[in-house]
């Protein structure tokens, strides 16, 4: 299973971005030509995390099974192995407890979400809750940058105005710091 704006497409064509008979190229394709970085280990294991969650979001398949199918995703080599585990196999045992995390920033039911942005913010929340290690503007920024691509137009907006308040409530102390760091700047 692939997700909207990835390499590959689903057998319904629901991942296909660009608009029907009109050789308007795909998303996923417009936004990463024109010299874009190489990706790093870590933001792969991001991105195969986010499949894999979104797959299990959709299936409720056991994770491992889920694991053994994105072991054929291209690039599946060059990411963070250890970070990959940590992320798709720590959001789905920790699924109770982030959506206890994500529900009081959401205007909405957590149900009503799409997958790709529910997913995107279950992996940034579990980033945030548990790899304190990992600056929580770090999370956010590869949160909004992945939401760019996979999701929904403007998805990443909503998924940055609610990670905005996740941050806040799950590390209070590092936001405040933030917030009187660039204070200070003024």
């Amino acid at each position: 299973m692939t997700l909207p704006g990835s390499a590959q497409m689903n057998r319904s064509g629901c991942a296909e971005s660009g608009a029907a008979g009109t050789g308007a190229a795909p998303v996923a394709a417009r936004r990463t030509t024109g010299g874009t970085p190489p990706k790093s280990a870590r933001r792969r294991a991001r991105e195969l995390a986010l499949q894999g969650l979104y797959q299990w979001l959709l299936s409720r398949e056991d994770s491992g099974a889920i694991h053994a199918h994105l072991t054929d995703t291209p690039g599946y080599a060059k990411a963070d192995q250890e970070h990959l585990d940590a992320l798709l196999h720590g959001a789905i045992r920790a699924v109770d407890e982030l959506e206890t995390c994500i529900g009081p920033a959401l205007d909405r039911p957590l149900n009503e979400l799409s997958p790709v942005e529910r997913a995107v913010l279950m992996l940034a929340t579990f980033e945030l809750l548990r790899m304190p290690e990992i600056p929580y503007r770090v999370v956010l920024n590869e949160a909004i940058e992945i939401a760019k691509v996979y999701g929904g137009s403007d998805g990443f907006r909503y998924v940055n105005g609610v990670l905005d308040r996740v941050a806040a409530q799950l590390r209070p102390l590092e936001v405040a710091q933030r917030a009187q760091d660039r204070t200070g700047d003024a």
